[in-house]
């Protein structure tokens, strides 16, 4: 039954970031699920998501994407129409970490380029995705925040400021167009090991700080947040817009 639902047969998807981790595992479910996906990325790993996807027999397509550069964002969306005639869903996924400092210690440097990627990113491929959805009469819109979107972490003040825009964000944009049949939502995963957060896993101390405040006790793998993606842009969630959903193992629930 579940296979059923969350059939995408016939439909599109784009998804940027889809080298490794969530971006990677959300791509391959789509392709299980019948979608033709398109995958932007700066990483070339994300050739190896698509080939996985057409090894399988689906279809699929890398497009080198720097999602802070509007002219690439835009040949992405106009790529992925041209390939498969429709792009029906998008999960604006890419995104950078800072390295761990107290703000007063971060570089200026850096606060700029992880608000370029994590927030300016997610801004440009929001806008051209509305726009090629304006013109066939809706579409659904993931942005992958975090739950440092909701709340803050020691050491990660750029990036908790970028995630806090991505909610902002996502609300505005769905406010604009709830009445356009364009649904645009946030995921906000906690903890998940993936090769971004690798660094983390590999300092016992500071995993053992974040592990601390998980209920159960371990980080997500990249498959468990795969499923709120395919839902988000199913017809199953048709009411659903505007709203950041959590999926953290209970951490924010305290």
């Amino acid at each position: 039954m579940a296979d059923r639902l969350l059939d995408f047969t016939g439909k599109a998807v784009l998804i940027t970031g889809g080298a490794t981790g969530i971006g990677r595992a959300t791509a391959l479910a789509f392709g299980r699920q019948g979608a033709s996906v398109a995958i932007g990325d700066v990483d070339d790993r994300a050739g190896e998501t698509a080939n996985l996807i057409t090894d399988a027999g689906g279809r699929a397509f890398f497009k080198h994407c720097d999602v802070r550069k509007a002219d690439q964002v835009s040949a992405l969306v106009d790529a992925t129409v041209s390939a498969f005639g429709r792009m029906d869903c998008a999960f604006n996924n890419a995104g950078i970490l800072p390295p761990t400092l107290p703000l007063a210690d971060m570089a200026d440097d850096v606060f700029d380029d992880i608000l370029a990627v994590d927030l300016l990113g997610v801004f440009l491929c929001m806008k051209y995705e509305i726009r090629h959805m304006l013109t066939v009469g809706g579409g659904a819109i993931v942005n992958t925040a975090s739950i440092a979107g909701l709340v803050a972490d020691p050491g990660m003040a750029p990036y908790v400021a970028a995630k806090h825009g991505v909610i902002g964000l996502t609300k505005a944009g769905a406010l604009d167009y709830a009445k356009r049949n364009i649904r645009i939502n946030a995921l906000a995963p906690g903890f998940v090991e993936t090769p971004m957060t690798q660094r983390w896993l590999d300092d016992p101390q500071f995993r053992a700080m974040l592990l601390a405040h998980s209920p159960v006790g371990r980080a997500a793998k990249p498959e468990e947040i795969t499923g709120l993606v395919l839902y988000l842009c199913s017809d199953l969630a048709s009411f659903a817009t505007g709203q950041t959903f959590v999926i953290d193992g209970a951490q924010t629930a305290h």
